[in-house]
């Protein structure tokens, strides 16, 4: 591999065999190098693909203006929610999650904190990636002693949230919202509680997050099989009653249409989750 082009000491390009530029990241993997250098594979830390021309400027540019160090934190952040969530993250996150921190960092040095009007829905429906959250403002104390609020750590489980459901901020914004009103919804139906640790709890939640995904993708599930629905609908009358309040709220707030399969998978959640032994009532 030889050098395209040096961003800094730790950042050079190069061009692959198709031809599509990539970055590298090392420390000091460009110290006494010029353009045409071969790069020592033992020195590389990091190589990231971005198939986007619009992308890969975007990166070069984001990489030359903000500190080594924000870098850095960033990588570890992802790394360590790759760790926790058992997933690989598409590269897209490192630029999205290094822009918001090296933005963040400006905010706060002028005193400018930015309130997350989502964080009770994050703590809530996101408890693993606000876990992730918590634990990158630690870090980044321990790193650079700057004391980030909570709020911070609620922004930065979106970026993960993002990359784990590969959708763009404002999805995860309108499914993050859509999943909270149905639980709202749930909750004042039934006048309860719910234990918010039940396997029931988090089953449902893992449903929606998927539904809304379809939804907002508009990917109806369709089977043309109504055979179940009347069976549902008969057995699990007070489910089929919560769920047809979610249905309208749903048609008039997104002008999307529930099918029958999806009021059935619907109200076989609501039925698990409020007939589990750890709902308290209210009543």
């Amino acid at each position: 591999m030889k050098i395209e082009k040096i961003l800094n000491n730790n950042v050079v390009t190069i061009i692959d065999e198709d031809g599509i530029e990539q970055v590298i990241m090392g420390k000091g993997i460009a110290f006494k190098k010029v353009l045409g250098d071969e790069i020592e594979e033992k020195n590389i830390e990091k190589i990231f693909k971005l198939d986007s021309k619009n992308a890969s400027e975007r990166f070069k540019s984001l990489l030359n203006e903000t500190p080594m160090e924000y870098v850095e934190i960033s990588r570890n952040i992802i790394k360590y929610a790759e760790k926790t969530l058992e997933k690989k993250f598409e590269d897209v996150i490192f630029l999205a999650l290094t822009d918001h921190l090296n933005f963040a960092m400006k905010r706060i040095k002028k005193g400018l904190p930015i309130k997350n009007e989502m964080l009770w829905e994050i703590k809530r429906i996101y408890r693993k990636e606000y876990s992730i959250g918590i634990w990158s403002i630690n870090y980044i104390k321990y790193k650079l002693g700057v004391d980030l609020p909570e709020d911070e750590a609620g922004f930065i489980a979106l970026h993960i949230i993002n990359a784990t459901l590969g959708e763009s901020m404002p999805n995860t914004m309108n499914i993050t919202k859509l999943i909270q009103d149905i639980l709202s919804i749930v909750k004042y139906h039934y006048k309860i509680d719910v234990d918010e640790e039940a396997l029931s709890f988090h089953r449902f939640v893992t449903h929606l997050k998927f539904f809304a995904q379809r939804m907002f993708g508009k990917k109806q599930e369709v089977s043309g099989d109504d055979s179940l629905y009347e069976v549902v609908k008969d057995k699990y009358n007070e489910a089929y009653l919560c769920v047809k309040k979610i249905r309208d709220y749903i048609k008039i707030t997104y002008d999307y249409e529930l099918t029958s399969e999806e009021i059935v998978y619907l109200v076989l959640h609501v039925q698990r989750l409020t007939k589990d032994k750890s709902v308290a009532s209210n009543m």
